[in-house]
């Protein structure tokens, strides 16, 4: 009987090492995301809060001549603490509907998260800004639904930011880097999608390519007017300070 343990105590270590062995980490490389847009669902919310008869044919007009999702590109390069967000300019540039920033991709994103700094470079309207600030700190809530994303397991957190923005996210602890599109950071492994339900936007890896990165490839944006968080915010609203309802959905898109 205890020889028959003791195999059996063995053959199950060895399946457990084997398992381990097999399972797949990922310390660099780069992510492809996809950022969609449901237009459909942002125009009716501004059709309904507008009494103006022009709104809603504006909806149904562009109900009928374009697709629900706007759907952007972009890439997330990645090596251990580090991390590289980068918009894709699609080949027709066009704006969003009543020039929506929030259906845009405004920024390009370096971070460093052994240091908890990031530089970002925003485009706002036709000004860019250069803006240098610590990590923004997120409070998840990591639950317990999963969900697999570009092959990945991936584990569902919640948070608010910005005071009022729902955010649903999941990463997988798979890529041991703590961080994801845009500014999305601060979960322990990489964050693979991302949902703003009351924006109607979400962002999902579509790719991961699992490669070394060299050092070169993390190009730190330069060029902008230089600012911090805390001097953006105080800009824009200023700017927008006659825009009404329209400057805090722009806030928002700005912020991110």
């Amino acid at each position: 009987m205890k020889n028959i343990l003791a195999i059996a105590t063995f053959l199950l270590i060895g399946f457990s090492t084997s398992k381990a062995q097999n399972v797949r980490f990922t310390p660099a490389g780069v992510i492809e995301f996809e950022k969609s847009t449901n237009m459909y669902a942002v125009i009716k919310k501004a059709a309904d809060k507008n009494t103006q008869s022009y709104m809603r044919e504006a909806y149904d007009n562009y109900k009928k001549n374009n697709p629900q999702f706007k759907v952007l590109q972009s890439t997330l390069t990645f090596s251990n603490d580090k991390t590289l967000f980068t918009p894709i300019i699609p080949a027709e540039n066009s704006r969003g509907f009543l020039n929506d920033p929030m259906s845009e991709q405004n920024s390009t994103v370096y971070t460093d998260l052994a240091k908890g700094l990031f530089t970002a470079q925003k485009k706002v309207y036709e000004e860019n800004f250069l803006v240098k600030d610590s990590i923004r700190k997120i409070n998840w809530k990591i639950t317990n639904e999963v969900r697999t994303i570009a092959g990945y397991e991936c584990r569902r957190a919640n948070a608010v930011i910005l005071d009022s923005i729902y955010v649903v996210a999941f990463y997988t602890d798979k890529i041991p880097v703590s961080g994801g599109p845009e500014s999305f950071s601060g979960l322990p492994g990489m964050i693979l999608g991302v949902a703003l339900p009351h924006e109607n936007i979400t962002w999902f890896a579509k790719t991961v390519t699992d490669k070394s990165i060299p050092a070169t490839d993390f190009k730190v944006p330069a060029k902008g007017k230089a600012a911090d968080y805390k001097t953006l915010k105080t800009t824009i609203n200023a700017a927008l300070k006659d825009w009404g309802d329209y400057a805090q959905g722009a806030l928002k898109a700005f912020m991110l």
